[in-house]
């Protein structure tokens, strides 16, 4: 990632979040650590030399869609731009693919590797999400393994996060009713 990036460490309905943005647009998006001392540390150990900064402009409407998102599981988070410029063309379109994927919904590694066109690399789009620099802005906790199975999530807290994400926006498989819609908030998955 780009050493001149500022970020900003912002509150969510999840716990601490942070954005951090360069010339092109965002090129980082981390969930809550134990602590937002720990998520600094990890942004500057990730990005060393950034500097936290106030976000203004698009990265301000960008931190209050995923405000909004993770509190109340609805925003169009496909406004926000994102700086892919370091990216293969294989990871920008499979990202892309994923950003289609509104709240509430999900998708199969297997339906994006189709859609990309490498029918049989559902391995490669896994590591694509496994590596992916945005989540919630490139939702790879809308994306499943084959028959609705979790398949992973690299985040902090990984498949219990990605379970709780999918709560928030009460997901559905399909067609099929939301996985949480019958449980009453207090049992929901955290």
């Amino acid at each position: 990632m780009t050493q001149s990036a500022n970020f900003a460490i912002f509150p969510t309905a999840l716990g601490d979040c942070s954005v951090a943005w360069g010339g092109q647009g965002l090129v980082g998006v981390w969930l809550p650590m134990a602590s937002a001392a720990a998520l600094r540390a990890r942004i500057l150990q990730k990005m060393p030399g950034a500097t936290e900064a106030e976000p203004a402009g698009e990265t301000a409407e960008a931190v209050e869609r995923i405000q909004q998102l993770l509190a109340t599981g609805e925003a169009d988070l496909s406004p926000i731009t994102l700086d892919f410029s370091r990216l293969e063309a294989f990871e920008r379109e499979v990202y892309r693919l994923a950003r289609q994927v509104p709240p509430g919904r999900t998708i199969t590694y297997g339906e994006i590797a189709r859609k990309v066109g490498q029918v049989s690399d559902s391995r490669r789009v896994g590591q694509a999400m496994g590596a992916n620099r945005w989540p919630i802005v490139v939702p790879c906790h809308r994306v499943l393994g084959a028959d609705g199975k979790a398949g992973g999530f690299s985040a902090p807290g990984g498949l219990d996060t990605k379970f709780r994400l999918l709560a928030i926006e009460k997901a559905r498989v399909g067609e099929d009713p939301g996985l949480f819609d019958d449980l009453p908030l207090a049992v929901k998955p955290r």
